[in-house]
């Protein structure tokens, strides 16, 4: 079941830690003994400092899960001693079966370049079958060097089930759903996760106080988790150093206290290693047994961050974590508090905080507050890197995206999501005010996505890994049976606080759909308005118009040819700029698109139109961030391809030319360093077609117009081209943006006007422009306004 390695991917899953190390030059000889000790490095010390670190980030909300597990198992107290067995059965079998046997080796093998969750399984899926709804792909995408797939038969099962997920586009919507739900279910369990974690931490405080109020208790946990969400918007950076030795310390006093507390109360509770103890549980508290499954439940939640968090990680490192700190210490936790529990079973409403010997209360006290926190740290942090992907998938309005660190890429900081999880979050924990229902909720949120997660892995296992049908009907039976007793546990207590997470889903998931719907309907309306080119060639080389100096940046969502902003401009206004540059910025279904192959230049029409577009491809884990630089490596691309197009000519004029040899390996990249080391890519396309090809040259502006068919002739036109170029640049950039407004035509049902004249244009009134997101300088802005009906 494990997947191949296609590409080298996974030697290079996040190994930027020793890449730091290594940026001077070196012959080949010093770089292939660069790369073995390379792998020596990452056998050893790397891997054991980056299992350190990932417990901080990735087992915080796992490794809390103690503070809460069996109060929320038995609410209404203990009336059996072995009840307390079977429910230990229970937990020791969950935490085998789910963390430690699913999600950490063999979900986390399903990384995409390292990066999981659900938007990351979407994205490998939509890679290896044509299933994105908005289809902006384009052929030279897949050379994009993270662009991955693997290739099978027409008539193996990988292909069969390809071809059924393409042949409808009902499948891929409800592809889509199924992703949304479970991010949303994420979400909900982000919010519910801090809530649930501080209280529980809090609550240590009542036993040295019996007399304290519930209410002082959820006082300081509002308190703490205000503070919380405040600091977010400094970044993690600053205390990450901090989060790792205090989970590791975390685990080790509770690993500790479990042993000790097995040794002194009984160990009898041993016994509960045998699947027996299950059968009877089950036997003996009939629906009721069946029913606390939501609160053992808890005891696997935070399993989806493990996943979701390996953006940070190799797999390697956070299966030695895992498997060495992480699940014995939990099992010595829970069986421990399970020993204390056989004699003192009217405790187990607070049996984590009885179960600590006295001479140590206070500092464990400390450290479970710093590690709920640190927890809570994650989940929040794992919220926002889940919205910038729904961003990058067009799902999610537009906001804005803080980069709050210069070292670590992914911490990011979204402020309108931050403040809107702080009051949710708030609201929970002062409406409950005990772990009971918050822990239903948690319950509900933790069954859905994990159900998620196995439906998206079977179409991995079918299209990526091309697993033999029999393993992927083995992990779908194992997988269901666990997850679907869960699941059906948690449906008794949707009115026990359960409706929570499907509230706060139902809202996000009707936010996304409905972003996402309108997306839709712009790109197809983009698509079905675009100008011909034709109509473009028929202009002539003015376009019909006054050619003033400068350089226009029209802004599209099209990756090919001419959108309907630029007829409605040319047909409003009597003047357009020297050179035009249709600029498009989409987003791969790949983790990250590197630098230097990140803007694609196409010329559009003959050479004296002066009209180029210009592609500039994004990963999901990119950040569009400020980047004053941007317009530089533009117009760098732009230089680039004028190089690079006069190149290929000289060598059809000449055999014996000296860019000849070169010229075959430009045909589909050409990378040149800048001054600051800096690389840029072109992207140039021998074999397009018609109006958008490479045509003789012919410049109207500079020297002579004749085509000169000697190399010097070409050399002098590519200086006109690029002293043009710089003029028009001086001259100023202007960018041109379309304000479209979308409405629902006056024979639409009242549904869809909902949908369109009032939910979609609200969230685009709240949402960040364009503009903003993309930097683009107020003074150079102009925008273009169009109402299209759907």
């Amino acid at each position: 079941m494990t997947p191949p390695e296609r590409h080298g991917l996974g030697k290079r899953n996040n190994v930027w830690a020793l890449d730091q190390e290594l940026d001077r030059p070196m012959d080949k000889e010093a770089e292939t003994l660069r790369n073995e000790n390379m792998q020596k490095k990452i056998s050893a010390w790397l891997i054991l400092r980056l299992a350190f670190q990932s417990l901080g980030v990735v087992f915080g909300d796992l490794g809390t899960s103690p503070l809460y597990v069996f109060y929320n198992t038995f609410p209404r107290g203990i009336q059996d001693p072995e009840d307390v067995i079977g429910a230990l059965s229970l937990i020791i079998y969950s935490l085998t079966l789910i963390p430690l046997i699913k999600y950490v080796y063999i979900v986390s093998r399903a990384n995409d370049g390292g990066q999981g969750g659900t938007f990351a399984l979407y994205s490998l899926l939509c890679r290896h079958a044509n299933i994105k709804t908005i289809p902006n792909q384009d052929r030279t995408d897949d050379e994009v060097t993270t662009y991955s797939r693997a290739t099978f038969g027409e008539k193996s099962i990988a292909a069969e089930t390809k071809r059924w997920l393409e042949s409808k586009m009902s499948r891929k919507r409800a592809l889509l759903i199924v992703v949304l739900i479970g991010s949303c279910m994420v979400i909900g369990d982000g919010i519910l996760t801090p809530a649930i974690s501080v209280l529980s931490a809090a609550g240590g405080i009542k036993l040295d106080h019996p007399k304290m109020s519930d209410e002082v208790v959820v006082l300081v946990s509002v308190v703490i988790l205000i503070g919380l969400f405040s600091m977010q918007r400094y970044g993690t950076d600053t205390i990450a150093w901090l989060c790792a030795p205090v989970v590791l310390v975390w685990f080790l006093l509770i690993g500790v206290i479990g042993a000790y507390n097995i040794w002194r109360y009984d160990a009898s509770v041993l016994k509960a290693f045998s699947p027996v103890y299950i059968y009877r549980y089950f036997k003996r508290g009939g629906v009721d047994g069946w029913t606390s499954l939501g609160g053992i439940m808890l005891s696997i939640t935070g399993t989806e961050a493990v996943f979701a968090d390996l953006s940070h990680f190799p797999v390697s490192a956070i299966q030695l974590a895992f498997t060495v700190v992480v699940f014995p210490s939990l099992l010595l936790a829970y069986t421990g508090q399970a020993a204390y529990l056989m004699k003192n079973s009217n405790h187990v409403a607070d049996v984590f905080y009885r179960s600590i010997p006295d001479s140590i209360y206070w500092p464990v006290f400390l450290v479970a507050t710093a590690a709920a926190i640190v927890a809570s740290q994650a989940t929040i942090s794992a919220t926002f890197s889940l919205i910038k992907q729904a961003l990058a998938m067009s799902c999610f309005p537009r906001v804005k995206v803080v980069h709050t660190s210069n070292r670590f890429l992914h911490q990011i900081y979204i402020s309108d999501v931050n403040w809107i999880l702080m009051v949710l979050c708030v609201s929970v924990t002062a409406g409950f005010r005990n772990q009971t229902q918050i822990g239903n909720a948690s319950g509900t949120a933790v069954a859905v996505v994990m159900l998620v997660t196995t439906f998206l892995m079977i179409l991995v296992m079918l299209l990526v890994w091309r697993c033999h049908w029999i393993w992927v009907i083995i992990f779908t039976v194992l997988s269901l049976v666990v997850e679907g007793t869960y699941f059906s546990a948690v449906l008794f207590k949707i009115d026990q606080g359960g409706w929570v997470p499907l509230a706060i889903a139902a809202a996000f998931f009707a936010i996304m759909y409905v972003w996402h719907y309108g997306a839709v309907k712009r790109y197809e309306y983009e698509i079905h308005s675009k100008v011909s080119m034709a109509w473009i060639l028929g202009l002539g080389p003015s376009l019909g118009l006054v050619r003033v100096p400068g350089v226009g940046l029209v802004y599209t969502e099209l990756a090919s040819g001419v959108p309907h902003i630029f007829s409605h401009f040319i047909t409003n206004l009597p003047a357009i700029h020297s050179i035009v540059v249709f600029v498009c910025l989409k987003y791969l279904p790949v983790y990250t698109v590197p630098e230097d192959e990140r803007f694609l230049i196409r010329r559009i029409g003959p050479k004296t139109f002066h009209m180029f577009r210009c592609v500039v491809r994004y990963g999901y884990n990119d950040l569009h961030k400020k980047d004053d630089d941007f317009e530089e490596k533009l117009f760098e691309s732009l230089h680039m391809y004028i190089r690079v197009e006069y190149l290929m000519e000289d060598s059809s004029y000449t055999e014996n030319s000296l860019y000849s040899p070169a010229i075959e390996q430009l045909n589909t990249r050409e990378l040149q360093t800048d001054s600051n080391g800096g690389t840029f890519s072109s992207i140039v396309d021998a074999t397009i077609t018609s109006v958008e090809s490479i045509v003789p040259v012919e410049s109207p502006h500079f020297g002579t117009n004749s085509l000169r068919p000697s190399n010097e002739g070409a050399r002098e036109d590519r200086f006109d081209d690029l002293e043009f170029l710089r003029r028009c640049r001086d001259a100023g950039v202007v960018h041109i943006m379309g304000n479209t407004v979308i409405r629902a035509r006056r024979e639409s049902n009242f549904m869809k006007k909902l949908t369109v004249d009032f939910a979609y244009a609200f969230l685009r009134k709240m949402c960040r422009e364009n503009s903003v997101i993309f930097n683009v300088p107020h003074e150079s802005l102009l925008n273009v306004g169009q109402i299209f009906y759907v």
